[in-house]
């Protein structure tokens, strides 16, 4: 995803930088001593050029050795100074600023942990990353020295155009001849540099994408010999930033070019007029000194600011990337305050659910749940359309549908990774939206058909799925319940690290661990989204054997694709279009609907084709075919 770039006329770039005030705040006694101090620095810097006016006009005009040592000394003592001042400076803000980028990017990656899944599912990988990395390391630059040095250099500007005034008034309005001009430039600059910059790091997040897909899809590109292809596109990627890098050097070369070359002018014109009054006498020699070094100590401060400018417009842009993503809205942690609104008149083609109290014993409940993904055409069909379904206590439901019929979909309402566009999901007669998320998820434990693994140990990964204070007893349970012997004969057993992914372990294995993981803690309910698909049938078998215990203590909804998982559940609710069309045992269903039986089967053709086949009955062939 490439962000939008922010238009250069939209004032908000002052605003966002304003936005960093909060993790800046508690280092400001630092900054702005740091600040103050580097004033104090660049003025002793234009005291220089008062001390050579006073040695060219008195001891080396009345040749006077001694007060030329002296002038000497005192130089040094300014040098000196100066440079120290500098380092105290740079010692002053070193460690606060590191840690305002620390602490932005922690929050930051808290943030992101409780963003809802609907936003991680539309911005990529690499924008965040870019986000967090690049763009943190551009406004901890920007604090260390544009911010510092854009007070610093107008402070020294100023000063020293009056001491120049000071000197000789006309000398100092030629002087002053390129500001108009400089100024001018300067506003044009920010305005196109603006919109260069935010569209060179939204290319830079778009590139990073491209480069951690790549290393996690490594298999995939080595496995289809698509290297070459892969380069490719990287290649015009990176050509692509190449030359917005171009155009921002060109910008800024532009300006520099400018800034420098103006003001070099206006020194020559002075340098020439000034030695024409030292030669009518007008005019002493050491003031045409003090003069011209004054205008020379004034060349850095007045060179810098496109350089400044440059690089406080990158802080601005990466500031507004910043809180574009801390500016979303997380999950509420606490319940919501009252439940979602919702038409409660009956449905002539649905039962009236029977509602029992609240923390009674009722199980998991759909009661005519809608759901229409946010970034969804308007006008386009739901994935979900009123969906009602109740998983008694203690029961285990299998989700039986075809391809792309919701299934996934439906079981991640229940911990509420979605929510429902309307209707409302019940656990004991609570709406979850009136839950905590923290407590439904810690009575829901799910199992995705693509499993995850962390950078992390074996025993890590399973037990986030546990209470904090699990041990070694819930670790054990949990493996032989996934039939996950294979850890103890790794490296360093449940110790070992399984790598970034879980890539050094085969997707069986992966997929035992991620079963391991959900049903550690015990859970009150479980979802699990097909958890077996990726066993040999062997391995399933005993799998099933062990979950089935596991089954009698839980409530559970299992998405199901084959016979074998099917049969785990107690009973079977088929899926179609978006609404469950039929619940019942798997034998009744193979009987009874045409749909099932050929989900079940396998047979070639469209569930909709064996739906309009709805008077035939199955037969005993195809039904044998279905418990195989």
């Amino acid at each position: 995803m490439s962000t939008k770039p922010v238009s250069a006329d939209d004032p908000s770039a002052l605003r966002a930088l304003l936005r960093l005030w909060p993790y800046v705040r508690p280092v400001r006694v630092r900054l702005f001593t740091a600040a103050f101090i580097a004033v104090v620095a660049s003025c002793l810097g234009l005291v220089i050029p008062l001390v050579l006016k006073w040695m060219v006009d008195g001891p080396i005009a009345d040749r006077d050795p001694a007060g030329v040592w002296l002038g000497a000394l005192y130089l040094l003592l300014l040098g000196v100074g100066e440079a120290l001042l500098f380092g105290l400076r740079r010692w002053l803000v070193a460690r606060p600023l590191s840690h305002v980028e620390a602490e932005m990017r922690a929050d930051l990656y808290r943030h992101l942990q409780r963003l809802p899944v609907a936003f991680h599912d539309r911005w990529p990988s690499g924008q965040l990353l870019s986000r967090a990395t690049t763009d943190l390391m551009l406004l901890r630059m920007f604090l260390a020295f544009p911010l510092t040095f854009l007070l610093v250099n107008g402070v020294t500007i100023l000063v020293g155009v009056i001491i120049m005034l000071m000197q000789d008034w006309t000398l100092g309005l030629v002087i002053l001849g390129p500001a108009i001009p400089v100024m001018v430039t300067c506003v044009i600059f920010e305005k196109r540099y603006a919109r260069v910059a935010r569209l060179a790091q939204d290319q830079v997040g778009d590139l990073t994408t491209v480069v951690e897909e790549s290393v996690l899809g490594i298999r995939v590109i080595k496995g289809f010999g698509r290297h070459r292809s892969q380069a490719r596109a990287f290649r015009a990627l990176s050509g692509t930033l190449l030359g917005t890098e171009l155009r921002k050097a060109g910008l800024l070369a532009t300006i520099w070019g400018v800034i420098v070359a103006l003001p070099e002018l206006a020194i020559g014109a002075a340098l020439v007029m000034g030695s024409v009054q030292v030669a009518d006498g007008d005019l002493s020699a050491g003031t045409l000194v003090a003069f011209l070094s004054t205008a020379l100590a004034l060349r850095w401060p007045v060179d810098s600011i496109g350089f400044l400018l440059a690089m406080s417009q990158e802080a601005a842009t990466a500031t507004q990337r910043y809180f574009e993503v801390m500016d979303a809205e997380e999950e509420t942690e606490q319940a919501e305050a009252s439940p979602r609104v919702r038409d409660d008149r009956p449905r002539p083609d649905r039962p009236e659910p029977d509602r029992t109290g609240p923390g009674r014993p009722d199980g998991l409940r759909f009661e005519d749940v809608t759901f229409r993904f946010p970034d969804a055409e308007p006008g386009s069909p739901p994935v979900l359309n009123g969906v009602t379904l109740h998983i008694r206590p203690g029961e285990s439901m299998a989700l039986v549908g075809a391809t792309g019929s919701g299934k996934t979909t439906l079981t991640a309402l229940v911990p509420r990774l979605h929510e429902p566009t309307s209707g409302r999901i019940t656990l004991d007669g609570v709406d979850i939206t009136r839950m905590p998320r923290g407590t439904l998820r810690s009575r829901v434990a799910v199992a995705f058909e693509e499993p995850t693994l962390f950078s992390a140990t074996v025993g890590e990964n399973v037990l986030m799925g546990a209470d904090p204070d699990a041990g070694d007893p819930e670790l054990g349970r949990a493996l032989a319940v996934a039939q996950a012997d294979f850890v103890h004969a790794l490296p360093q057993g449940k110790d070992t690290q399984v790598g970034e992914q879980g890539l050094s372990l085969s997707g069986g294995q992966r997929q035992r661990l991620a079963l391991a993981r959900a049903v550690v803690g015990s859970p009150a309910f479980l979802v699990l989204d097909d958890p077996l698909s990726a066993l040999d049938v062997h391995t399933e078998a005993a799998v099933e054997a062990a979950l089935r215990r596991v089954l009698t203590e839980t409530t559970a909804l299992i998405v199901a694709h084959r016979p074998s998982t099917v049969q785990l559940a107690d009973r079977v609710a088929l899926l179609s279009g978006g609404r469950i069309t039929a619940v019942g045992t798997h034998h009744e269903l193979l009987r009874t609907n045409p749909e099932y039986a050929h989900l079940m089967s396998g047979i070639e053709g469209t569930a909709r084709d064996a739906a309009g086949a709805g008077q035939e009955r199955v037969t005993a062939e195809e039904e044998a075919k279905a418990e195989r």
